[in-house]
């Protein structure tokens, strides 16, 4: 009795000792985001005492898993309240991941706004609100996806979407698109940004939309969706004849024949 009494003080002073090395460590490798954070207690209530212990224990990725395929048997029942429900428990136990931050926008602002918007048996008062309603949850999630993941393109396209098809914010979305072009390099999201401030009511966003895609045209970027935009904002903003492009507006596919956006 005495010797185990001894190798409990023992392993409860070694413990001691190493408490505060170990806190420090593991504060470091969280600022570093190389640790995620602990679940937030209040999901307790929601994920049930075994999966919330589960996910203290280091099996958070596997409930998240779960709870993500119970997310999508709740789509395929058109359950949208759970469907949010099941994504909000799934995103805080895996904040780092940005797939699942984008899928749950895209539910609540596509399939479930669509889904009231085209629901007959409503009120068409009824219906418009939950469209909207639906579309901004969808705008608040990948808002706090960014709060998490501030440099990550796949959330911030997803925001310049749903600006430029559901909200119909043609300066939210360019800001957005200049963002993507920041964080990948690639050229054609700054075209993006100048088509959607050609689209502004603003005469300044006009002027940035052509700036930006006049820099696009001498840089060789010359698609037929950037000469005609750059035609009609030589317009809109009365550029003296020296100064437009030589080029006339270029014929473009029927837009019910090709499924591609803007070049």
């Amino acid at each position: 009795m005495k010797r185990r009494l001894q190798a409990l003080s023992v392993l409860l002073l070694l413990g001691l000792v190493k408490l505060p090395v170990e806190q420090a460590a593991t504060a470091t490798l969280r600022e570093a985001r190389l640790l995620t954070p602990m679940p937030d207690f209040g999901l307790r209530d929601q994920l049930g005492q075994m999966s919330f212990a589960a996910s203290l224990g280091g099996l958070r990725s596997l409930v998240a898993s779960f709870t993500y395929l119970r997310a999508y048997n709740a789509w395929e029942n058109v359950n949208w309240a759970a469907v949010d429900s099941l994504f909000q428990i799934t995103t805080r136990l895996q904040p780092r991941y940005e797939h699942y931050w984008d899928e749950a926008a895209w539910h609540m602002a596509y399939n479930a706004a669509s889904h009231y918007l085209n629901d007959e048996s409503l009120n068409p008062a009824v219906r418009g609100k939950l469209f909207h309603e639906h579309i901004r949850r969808g705008h608040d999630i990948l808002l706090e996806g960014l709060r998490v993941l501030p440099e990550e393109p796949r959330l911030w396209n997803a925001l310049a979407e749903l600006y430029e098809r559901r909200t119909y914010e043609p300066a939210r979305a360019a800001e957005c698109y200049l963002k993507m072009a920041e964080l990948t390099g690639n050229a054609r999201f700054r075209r993006f940004a100048g088509y959607q401030f050609a689209q502004a009511a603003d005469p300044a966003h006009w002027q940035r939309g052509y700036d930006l895609l006049r820099a696009a045209y001498d840089q060789q970027q010359r698609p037929p969706t950037l000469i005609n935009t750059l035609k009609d904002l030589e317009k809109k903003l009365d550029v003296p004849a020296e100064r437009r492009i030589p080029e006339g507006y270029v014929p473009l596919p029927n837009a019910a024949a090709t499924n591609s956006g803007p070049s």
